[in-house]
């Protein structure tokens, strides 16, 4: 059930063996916290959005959303994510196992700081069956991340982790 294409992406940087799979379905945010039994906060999500008619992913805590006036300060555009139907298309992956690893080239990938409050936290890994463990630090390294962003509201900015 391993995403070869992520494992061989991850392998590459040394997280290969970070990659958890699960027998149950991890495809939402609730899912993949009872299968980890972790916060449904802690889960890293993937979310695909057209930016300048091209795709961006932005990864942020299971418990953030998107914050309209956040995103356009950040992308200079209202939030519009990938309509379901195009995301394997345009991203690569199947909705419920996007992830931040092994992309289609040349789509930029940033990091909400949502994510920065935990010790770990765990994007997908390429399919509805994986998962990934790692820090906020190793996420960006693994994903190669553009950088960090503040894109989303519904979690307690306090409890950032510096």
């Amino acid at each position: 059930m391993i995403n070869e294409k992520v494992k061989e992406w991850l392998d590459q940087r040394g997280f290969g063996d970070r990659i958890n799979v699960h027998k149950e379905t991890i495809d939402t945010v609730e899912h993949a916290a009872i299968r980890l039994g972790c916060s449904q906060a802690e889960i890293a999500k993937t979310l695909s959005f057209i930016v300048d008619e091209k795709p961006v992913i932005v990864v942020m805590a299971g418990d953030g959303r998107v914050n309209s006036s956040k995103f356009k300060a950040q992308f200079h555009t209202k939030p519009a994510m990938i309509q379901r139907d195009k995301v394997e298309e345009l991203t690569g992956f199947e909705p419920g196992g996007v992830c931040p690893f092994a992309v289609s080239k040349g789509i930029p990938i940033w990091l909400d700081i949502s994510m920065k409050r935990f010790e770990y936290v765990y994007p997908a890994g390429g399919n509805e069956f994986t998962s990934v463990k790692l820090t906020p630090d190793e996420l960006k390294e693994a994903s190669e991340a553009i950088g960090w962003c503040d894109v989303c509201k519904g979690w307690e900015e306090n409890d950032i982790r510096i």
